[in-house]
Formats: C-alpha cells, sequence, structure tokens
C-alpha cells in the first residue's frame, strides 16, 4: 500500500471519529442532562441511638426540561433502620434546564454496622425518547453506625476552651509581658538611685 493510501485511510478515520463525536456531543447538548448529589450525615442522640439525615440535591444541566422526575433511594434496608421523618421516594412534574431540586429525608439505626448505601436511582421522561431514562446520584462512602467513640478525657474542655480563645490568651500574655518588662528596668534603675543618695 502506497503512502498516498495510508495518508487517505488515516484522513477517513479522522473524519469518522470527528463525526461521530460531534453528533454524540450535539444530542447532549440538545436534552436534559441530569445530575445527583447524595449525602448522608450522622447524628448521635442522647439516648444513644444514632440518627441518619439524607440530603439529596437534583439538578438538570441539559438545555432542555425533564419531565415526570421520580427520585427512589431504597437502598436504607428496614432490617437496619427506621425512617423517622420524610420519604425515600419524590417525584417532580418536570425539571427545567439550569433548574435544581432538593430532598431529605431521616432514619434512625436499629443496630451497629458499617453500612454500604447504593446511589439513588432518578428516571425521568424526555419527549423525543419513547423509553423512561434513568440517572443516579453520587455514591456514599460506608456509614460506621453506632460506632464505639473514645471517652471524654479529663482535659477535653480545657482542650477546646483553649482551641476557641488560644488566640485572645496569647495576645494578653504578650501585652502582660511587654509591660512587665517596661516596669522591671525602672524599679531596679529607682533603687539603684536611692542606693547612691545614701
Amino acid at each position: 500500500m502506497g503512502s498516498g493510501k495510508w495518508w487517505s485511510l488515516i484522513f477517513l478515520v479522522a473524519a469518522v471519529v470527528l463525526v461521530s463525536s460531534s453528533s454524540v456531543t450535539s444530542t447532549s447538548d440538545d436534552g436534559p442532562f441530569i445530575v445527583a448529589h447524595k449525602k448522608p450525615t450522622l447524628t448521635r442522640l442522647k439516648s444513644g441511638a444514632e440518627r441518619i439525615s439524607v440530603y439529596i440535591d437534583i439538578y438538570n444541566q441539559g438545555s432542555a426540561t425533564a419531565y415526570d422526575l421520580t427520585l427512589n433511594d431504597g437502598s436504607w434496608s428496614q432490617d437496619v433502620f427506621d425512617l423517622v421523618t420524610g420519604n425515600t421516594t419524590m417525584s417532580w412534574e418536570r425539571l427545567d434546564a439550569g433548574a435544581l431540586v432538593s430532598h431529605s429525608f431521616e432514619l434512625e439505626a436499629k443496630m451497629k454496622t458499617l453500612f454500604y448505601g447504593a446511589p439513588a436511582v432518578i428516571t425521568f421522561r424526555v419527549p423525543t425518547k419513547a423509553a423512561l431514562q434513568e440517572a443516579y446520584s453520587t455514591p456514599i462512602l460506608p456509614l460506621d453506625i453506632l460506632a464505639d467513640r473514645p471517652p471524654e478525657k479529663k482535659f477535653e474542655w480545657a482542650k477546646r476552651l483553649l482551641a476557641k480563645y488560644g488566640s485572645l490568651v496569647s495576645v494578653l500574655s504578650i501585652v502582660s509581658l511587654f509591660i512587665y518588662l517596661i516596669a522591671t528596668p525602672s524599679k531596679s534603675g529607682a533603687s539603684k538611685a536611692s542606693k547612691k543618695k545614701r
């Protein structure tokens, strides 16, 4: 195969790649693009129980409206958690381009475990497509439910006070030291003067 044929083959492959990539971009630019962020927060209650607050933000970063959105976050096993407030499912009629919707619910842990939660699933409809589209939220890190906490040490309160007011204490200490250094030479000078008079 001559060098001319090689160049024409390379040109043809490059043209196919460029056309296919531009068509993929234009399809994603013309429709909705759903991005969801899922964040759980653990709170230990005075009773010793542990609450999990789950926050899910859903963004439409595309250029078209998504219709009939349904959020389903069914990964919280009923053997491990009790639902306290809210629902693990939610639906919205539409999510416009550039818009955001949020959902939250709260659970209480029944048992001590290391919990691996699955991403939440979001389904939505696009007028140009017959089938429902799916998107997934970000995954969460493993949750150490009802983990043993080290007992608070005796001087923990002092450390917290020092962390809170440490800079103020430092400034006051420096000012006090400065005043002491200024006052001390004058006292010693006065005592020397009184000795000379005698």
